[in-house]
């Protein structure tokens, strides 16, 4: 059986995050862009869902450990 867009499109973004993060846990990177899905799921248009999860799970994800000290 095919995999749907919609899954074929997380295992893609959580693919290009983990190329581009490979410092972080493959179970993060995985859960955010999973959370970023579940935000975006009901969009009604759905060319730019993959590039909106990527973003969203961006913004989930832990910065590469630079935070600011105050």
């Amino acid at each position: 059986m095919a995999e749907s867009e919609d899954a074929l499109a997380i295992r893609h973004v959580t693919e290009r995050l983990m190329e581009a993060h490979p410092q972080l846990d493959a179970g993060l990177v995985h859960s955010s862009v999973q959370t970023a899905y579940e935000e975006l799921r009901y969009a009604r248009v759905r060319t730019y869902l993959p590039v909106l999860m990527e973003r969203r799970a961006k913004d989930l994800l832990p910065t590469d450990g630079r935070t600011e000290h105050r």
